[in-house]
């Protein structure tokens, strides 16, 4: 059996896909590079927006269009809460409402089976009914195949209520891994890769549901104190979940916990902040971020901004541009609001709409700050050392987050970081004296 993997979304669906594959190929699958040559096509979807819905229908589509033999397995996000939705689409034999990876193989094992038992329930139950018992672990992941760095999925689901969100109703309540198992993978993936990426959908909440309780500053000190020979990086994570020991860790783990942080703001107006149901106010953000950076030489900063949001006035757009003009940040992901169904933004949408064309004037100003903002980083990093992991097409990742390219021949190969001194040419970064890095 011939089976293309193609993922839409995060990285934890990322980790998901790879873990579908890795059950696939246990049961005697073979994975392609595309779908022209597949038996199967899994598509593991997202439901962050009605576009990404959207998007995934329309790939689907495309596969039974252009490879009409092929059969298709549906499974993520969006097929959790639309399953009916693929159900009807022409070559889609079979619909797993999540992630479970055992079910996908499954799926994929019963194709050459009878047409039209498809795997998709009569009535759609509560999302958090049924992706409440999905196991988070389970056989662990032994490499992230063809990529230089791994991704190690800590926790999933999220006990939020932000009011534009749906990934929380597809992926249920929080639920984390235990310290072993995570430490145990991360052993595994650090076979294979340099870098390991902690992901999962609400990483902050980690440990708080084990018994007993633990934290993600916890794990990252045993996962750095147990799995020498790897950088660790953080997924994104709340500012106000960022505790003193993680700070003290970033601060003093010479570059094996990457100086990188990407804490989601969404808006820098409180009135805002309180529609979108967000736990953090503008100030409390504010001084958690000037705090960390503080204490950091390097630090890449990102965040995620919403603009446009339900009633947002033009003085609520001016705070957070304010805020975004005076923190560090060296990049953001700006998007103007759209309204997901199932949420409830979606009403206050009905009653207070931003025109989208202000929307997507707002978004423009933020990138411009960001873009600038995220230049003179850049600029003050030349002539500075740095860490990378070699990526595809001659380029690499440092450790606050920034993309360089190669200039001197490469030693050591893609399997560890290599050290060398950052040279600006142009709006480019390059790394010199490219070597393996010493101790890692």
């Amino acid at each position: 059996m011939r089976v293309y993997f193609h993922t839409f979304g995060c990285k934890t669906n990322q980790y998901d896909t790879e873990r579908m594959r890795q059950e696939a190929e246990g049961s005697g699958a073979v994975t392609v590079p595309g779908w022209h040559e597949a038996d199967v096509c899994v598509v593991n979807t997202c439901t962050v927006t009605n576009h990404a819905d959207a998007e995934a229908r329309r790939f689907v589509r495309r596969v039974h269009r252009e490879n009409p033999s092929a059969r298709l397995v549906v499974a993520g996000c969006s097929a959790a809460l639309r399953p009916s939705d693929y159900a009807v689409l022409d070559g889609v034999e079979a619909v797993v409402p999540g992630t479970d990876a055992a079910a996908v193989a499954s799926a994929v094992r019963s194709v050459p089976g009878a047409r039209g038992e498809r795997l998709v329930p009569l009535e759609l139950r509560s999302a958090l009914d049924r992706i409440d018992s999905e196991p988070v672990g389970a056989e662990l992941l032994r490499e992230r195949a063809g990529a230089t760095r791994g991704w190690l999925k800590i926790q999933d689901g999220c006990d939020r209520r932000c009011s534009f969100c749906a990934t929380r109703l597809a992926r249920g309540r929080s639920r984390s891994r235990s310290l072993d198992e995570v430490v145990r993978e991360a052993r595994l993936l650090a076979r294979v890769h340099p870098e390991l990426v902690l992901t999962g959908i609400h990483i902050g909440h980690y440990g708080r549901d084990l018994d007993p309780p633990g934290a993600l500053s916890a794990l990252v000190a045993r996962l750095l104190d147990e799995v020498p020979d790897v950088r660790l990086r953080l997924g994104s994570v709340e500012a106000t979940e960022v505790d003193d020991l993680l700070v003290d860790l970033l601060a003093t783990s010479g570059g094996r916990l990457a100086p990188h942080l990407h804490m989601p703001l969404q808006s820098g107006a409180d009135p805002v902040l309180r529609r979108m149901r967000r736990w953090h106010t503008r100030d409390a953000y504010r001084r958690r971020t000037l705090w960390v950076a503080e204490r950091m030489p390097v630090l890449g900063l990102g965040a995620d901004v919403i603009t446009g949001f339900p009633g947002e006035s033009e003085a609520n757009h001016a705070d957070t541009r304010a805020l975004v003009e005076e923190l560090p940040y060296t990049y953001l992901h700006v998007f103007p609001f759209s309204p997901r169904d199932g949420t409830a933004a979606t009403a206050l949408h009905a009653q207070g709409p931003v025109p989208q064309r202000v929307a997507a004037e707002r978004a423009g100003e933020l990138r411009a700050i960001a873009a600038a903002k995220g230049g003179a980083y850049r600029a003050g990093r030349a002539g500075g050392r740095a860490e990378v992991a070699l990526e595809a097409g001659g380029s690499a990742l440092t450790e606050d987050y920034l993309r360089v390219r190669l200039r001197s021949a490469l030693s050591g190969g893609v399997r560890r970081l290599h050290a060398g001194t950052l040279r600006a040419s142009g709006s480019d970064l390059y790394i010199d004296l490219l070597r393996p890095a010493a101790g890692i």
